[in-house]
C-alpha cells in the first residue's frame, strides 16, 4: 500500500501547473484534491457550465465537442508526462462529462444541477455496462475521456426521463 501511495505521489510530482495541458487536465487544479479528486473535478466543472449556459445551445454544443477533442490530447499528454494511465488527478474528462450531463436539465435550477451531479457521479464511479467496457478496452487519451462521455450521455438520458415524468420541476 505504501508503494502504491508513493508511486501516485511521484506521478503528481511530475505535474506542472505552469504547463497549460497539465492545468486543464487537472481541472485547474481541482483534481489535485487528496480526497475524491473525480468528485472535486465534477464540482469544479459546475461554475464553468454555468458560464456555458449564457451561450446559444449550438455554441455550447460546439464548445463541448471542442473540449472532447482537446481533452483526448491533454489527457493523453498529461498521463504520458505523469507516466500513469488515467491518474486520479486527471479530471478534464469529468468536466466534459458534467457539461454533457447538464445539457439535459430542463431548467437552470440548483436542484436539477444537484440531480445531474449525483447521477453522473454514480455512473462514473459505478461504471455499469457499457461504460465499464469502454473504460477497460479503450486506451490513451480517448480511453480516459470516453467512459466519462458515455456516463454524461447516460446521465443526460436519465435526467430527460425524470423531466418527462415530472415536467413542472422536481418534487
Amino acid at each position: 500500500m505504501t508503494t502504491l501511495r508513493n508511486s501516485k505521489a511521484e506521478a503528481k510530482r511530475r505535474l506542472s501547473m505552469r504547463n497549460p495541458w497539465h492545468l486543464l487536465a487537472t481541472g485547474f487544479g481541482s483534481g489535485l484534491s487528496p480526497v475524491v479528486p473525480g468528485t472535486m473535478g465534477s464540482l469544479a466543472a459546475i461554475p464553468f457550465w454555468w458560464l456555458l449556459t449564457f451561450l446559444p445551445w449550438q455554441l455550447y454544443s460546439l464548445v463541448v465537442m471542442f473540449s472532447i477533442c482537446i481533452g483526448v490530447y491533454i489527457c493523453h499528454r498529461t498521463a504520458k508526462d505523469m507516466k500513469v494511465h488515467d491518474h486520479g488527478s486527471i479530471v478534464w474528462d469529468e468536466f466534459v462529462g458534467m457539461w454533457i450531463t447538464l445539457m439535459a436539465i430542463p431548467v437552470n435550477d440548483w436542484r436539477w444541477v444537484a440531480v445531474g451531479f449525483v447521477i453522473f457521479r454514480i455512473l462514473d464511479m459505478w461504471k455499469p455496462w457499457p461504460i465499464r467496457w469502454f473504460d477497460r478496452n479503450v486506451h490513451g487519451g480517448m480511453g480516459i475521456m470516453v467512459d466519462d462521455i458515455i456516463a454524461g450521455v447516460l446521465s443526460a438520458a436519465i435526467i430527460w426521463l425524470i423531466s418527462v415524468q415530472w415536467p413542472i420541476g422536481l418534487i
